[in-house]
């Protein structure tokens, strides 16, 4: 049986989310699954180990320029090409009347879908919880879970010099827009107080935005630059079984934190302006939220608010 799944959120977080639901599908018809997913998620880098998916495939839709996807033409481009594959059955995420005509005029007999024209107010985790449930009576509760084989991790301590008698920690210092950019200053407070008690190193994890790089170098140019190693120069891929050696992770709400959190490191999210439920889906988040908050959203603007000793305190409580 060849089963497609098609998830056309744009980020990270939003691909991990819904594996424990993918999962389910592959578990249910015993068969792995074909993601359709935008190359925003960079599925193709760290989902390539995971035996539940079958392929990455790429929906080319760009904000910027035209995609092979965009518009009509696009969308009669990729009808053709998932043609070629002769799907049995296909999962939408999502409510779209497009996704919907797709799937159809692509000969796939069998469509399970979100309701369609209901895209506001969509829990992003209990709307997928749900229509597994509703679908094929399955209740799904598990983290997300990466896979990656041994063999990468063994070559990454060789390649990499990690000595595992350090307190290895990732430092995830990016993230996908300035609010959600903790600054330097915090992550360098609690880095003096890890060292005042531990024998550490840090993995540094960030994009190449001006404003990421700046914290990066931050870091980088500070009294603990011989206790930092820059991943910045590496694919995600590459990181994968480092983020896998490191004790415990302290990531802003992006991409890193996600994938140190479904690599089974305990991750520590610092929420700036993200809804809550984007850090502390899984039972290895440990969500700090901005001083003074109850909760935390889109307008909360809260990443000066982020208490070191909070962070320091939730690693204590991990170690312990």
């Amino acid at each position: 049986m060849k089963i497609l799944a098609i998830q056309n959120r744009m980020g990270i977080g939003d691909t991990v989310i819904f594996l424990p639901y993918i999962k389910a599908i592959s578990q249910k018809f015993n068969s792995p699954i074909s993601l359709l997913v935008k190359e925003s998620s960079k599925a193709d880098q760290y989902l390539n180990e995971t035996d539940y998916i079958n392929e990455i495939i790429i929906l080319d839709r760009n904000k910027d320029s035209e995609g092979r996807h965009d518009g009509i033409l696009g969308s009669l481009n990729l009808i053709k090409e998932l043609k070629k594959y002769k799907f049995d059955k296909v999962f939408i995420f999502n409510s779209s009347l497009r996704f919907n005509l797709i799937a159809k005029l692509s000969k796939i007999p069998v469509i399970f879908q979100y309701p369609l024209f209901k895209k506001t107010n969509q829990h992003i985790i209990n709307t997928a919880k749900n229509f597994i449930k509703t679908n094929l009576d399955l209740q799904v509760d598990e983290d997300p879970k990466i896979q990656i084989s041994l063999k990468s991790i063994s070559k990454a301590i060789e390649k990499n010099k990690i000595d595992e008698n350090n307190l290895n920690i990732l430092l995830g210092i990016g993230g996908s827009g300035p609010t959600k950019r903790i600054p330097a200053e915090t992550f360098l407070k609690v880095m003096e107080r890890i060292v005042d008690q531990k024998k550490c190193h840090f993995f540094l994890a960030t994009g190449k935005d001006e404003d990421e790089q700046i914290i990066l170098n931050q870091i980088l140019e500070s009294k603990f630059k011989k206790l930092c190693t820059s991943l910045d120069n590496l694919s995600i891929k590459d990181t994968l079984p480092i983020i896998k050696k490191c004790n415990f992770a302290v990531c802003n709400d992006t991409g890193f934190g996600h994938l140190s959190a479904a690599l089974n490191v305990k991750t520590i999210m610092l929420m700036a302006d993200a809804p809550l439920m984007y850090g502390n889906y899984s039972s290895k988040m440990f969500p700090i939220i901005p001083d003074g908050e109850k909760t935390v959203g889109h307008s909360t603007r809260g990443k000066d608010k982020i208490n070191p000793s909070k962070i320091y305190q939730k690693i204590q409580e991990i170690l312990d």
